[in-house]
């Protein structure tokens, strides 16, 4: 932990930021019992706060729903709580078998969702989370929920012209609420970190969330050079998906997608794992382990954000963020080409 200027306030901060997408229902419905269990977790360290990731479109505003009840189950100090919420999604009623957005990730919803990436509709997802997650709590930070997606989603340049105009006017309202007062501090997740770098260039953000990005399989230097200069600026960063959907620790989906043998790119990234394997089994390291070390190493990444569907993996989360690697094992990653001969922060 570290004193951490988040926003407007200063807060010890966590290594670990709790994601929430288990708890509304994302591949898996957890029953009450267990969701609240890991919640409970959140508190197991010696961490002052418990920094939670969630958005509007986790389950459909389930997990907002989640955290607030569990929240209050546990009596928990809201004054240990930093509440991270991505707007984006809207909650609306579902009138189809099965939920509209996103098919086939979240399982057993009541509801459905629909993007509203505007200024009115940022304002309402904001409204509404504050409602889902009820009396006693709030969200600390907010930002626009994969902005990267929206704006690949274009027609062409003009309609991307026009989606990223939404962006922007987001962006208006979620200062607004920053200067008065509803919030600490406003900032963007994105898959694309290219895309963070653009709205970068238009929006004062106070922090960044990457993800599927800046990982031990992909550290371009462009990328280390935008870190370096959020760092600079004091932006704060936050690093998540560093497994890239698992496959970094034995999963069979590669950035949410299947790899397919025949194709030379996917070769090389199965040779990678093959490798990486091989270099963790020889200096007896877990795999997830190296991810995080390697994750968490440049200089401005002040947490990761870690999800799980037990609570006895919270813990462990946790014992990862603080572990430390031989440095004979990154010796060996470089010179094998697994991290890059030059990356200097390991």
């Amino acid at each position: 932990m570290a004193e951490t200027k988040l926003g407007s306030q200063t807060i010890d901060m966590p290594r670990v930021i709790f994601g929430t997408g288990t708890l509304g229902n994302l591949f898996v419905e957890l029953t009450d019992d267990v969701k609240l269990a890991i919640s409970k977790q959140w508190f197991s360290g010696d961490h002052a706060t418990a920094v939670v990731d969630t958005a509007g479109k986790y389950g459909a505003g389930l997990a907002l729903e989640v955290i607030g009840n569990n929240l209050r189950a546990i009596d928990a100090d809201p004054n240990r709580v930093v509440i991270s919420n991505k707007l984006g999604w809207k909650r609306v009623p579902l009138t189809t078998p099965e939920p509209t957005f996103e098919p086939g990730a979240w399982v057993g919803l009541k509801h459905d969702a629909v993007q509203c990436i505007s200024y009115d509709g940022i304002l309402e997802c904001w409204e509404q989370g504050e409602e889902l997650l009820g009396p006693g709590f709030s969200s600390q930070l907010l930002s626009v929920h994969d902005p990267d997606e929206y704006l690949t989603a274009a027609k062409d340049e003009d309609d991307r012209d026009r989606r990223f105009a939404d962006i922007l006017d987001a962006y208006s309202a979620l200062a607004e609420l920053r200067d008065q007062g509803k919030c600490w501090g406003v900032g963007v997740g994105s898959k694309d970190w290219k895309a963070i770098a653009e709205i970068d260039e238009h929006v004062k953000l106070d922090w960044v969330m990457l993800a599927n990005s800046l990982t031990i399989h992909r550290h371009p230097k462009d990328l280390l050079d935008f870190v370096a200069d959020l760092h600079r600026r004091k932006v704060l960063i936050f690093n998540s998906a560093v497994f890239h959907a698992g496959y970094m620790v034995g999963g069979d989906s590669f950035d949410y997608g299947n790899l397919d043998p025949s194709n030379a790119g996917d070769a090389k990234v199965i040779d990678y794992r093959d490798r990486f394997f091989q270099l963790c089994e020889k200096h007896e390291v877990k795999p997830a382990a190296a991810c995080v070390e390697f994750a968490l190493s440049p200089p401005g990444v002040a947490a990761i954000a870690l999800s799980s569907s037990k609570p006895s993996r919270v813990t462990s989360n946790i014992e990862l963020a603080n572990a430390r690697l031989p440095e004979a094992f990154w010796a060996d990653a470089k010179r094998i080409g697994l991290v890059h001969a030059d990356y200097q922060y390991l």
